[in-house]
């Protein structure tokens, strides 16, 4: 009988990944990471809030437009029947950020539920890839189709998923020690202008390496389709049986 517990061709790990390996691993980090819209559409709602605090100082006023701005992009994304898993994470953390800020009547307020979530997840990052299980990993298995096999069934993978959980562990570890010091020691418009100019960059970096240190690892194991294949197998063994008997 066929184990699905190890796979019976493993993996290469010297194999020159493909074209299409590299297409497909390009096309799942973009989904996986909401793509160059979403990206833009998580950016839009603190935009609108320094801008308006920038000519206003009114806190009030800049967390509601803010919110509202978060709110409308989702309604546009299920209007149109969009992906809205991205957005939806998105005005959940503008939500929180305007609690903080209509609550405190602090413009740092809204930034500093961000920053807290961006420190605790590049500690997450870095902490899960010295221990050897790669958050990236839990988070990516899924798109890939291979769930958790890449633990003990592909170790090839596994180590890239390790280096690029270290590099997105490090990144946001850099970006916030960074935005920390502007959180106490600089005026709020100063720090949701740097907030501003470091949401992207940082982001694209570490997509980049993800993709660059994905490509070169061995193809994940589609362990959906040995699922889908140990099943078959059953019920073509099953309806033999029953046509001998």
């Amino acid at each position: 009988m066929t184990s699905f517990d190890r796979p019976t061709t493993p993996p290469d790990p010297a194999a020159t990944p493909s074209e299409d390996h590299k297409a497909v691993t390009q096309a799942a980090l973009f989904d996986a990471f909401g793509g160059i819209r979403g990206t833009v559409e998580t950016m839009l709602p603190g935009l609108l809030f320094v801008m308006i605090y920038t000519i206003n100082k009114d806190v009030k006023m800049s967390a509601i437009a803010a919110g509202a701005l978060a709110v409308l992009l989702v309604i546009v994304r299920l209007l149109r029947k969009d992906t809205v898993k991205h957005a939806f994470s998105g005005v959940f953390g503008v939500g929180v950020g305007v609690a903080f800020a209509l609550f405190t009547g602090s413009a740092k307020g809204f930034y500093l539920p961000g920053m807290i979530y961006g420190v605790g997840l590049g500690a997450a990052f870095t902490i899960s890839a010295l221990v050897g299980f790669p958050l990236l990993g839990v988070i990516l298995g899924p798109v890939f189709k291979e769930n958790l096999s890449w633990r003990t069934r592909n170790p090839g993978r596994k180590k890239a998923y390790t280096k690029a959980s270290l590099a997105w562990g490090i990144i946001f570890l850099a970006k916030y020690a960074i935005l920390f010091p502007l959180y106490w020691w600089g005026d709020a418009t100063q720090l949701g202008w740097v907030l501003i100019a470091l949401k992207l960059p940082p982001m694209v970096l570490a997509v980049y390496f993800t993709w660059v240190f994905l490509a070169k690892a061995p193809p994940p194991i589609n362990v959906i389709a040995e699922w889908e294949a140990k099943e078959a197998a059953e019920a073509a063994a099953a309806a033999a049986g029953e046509r001998k008997a």
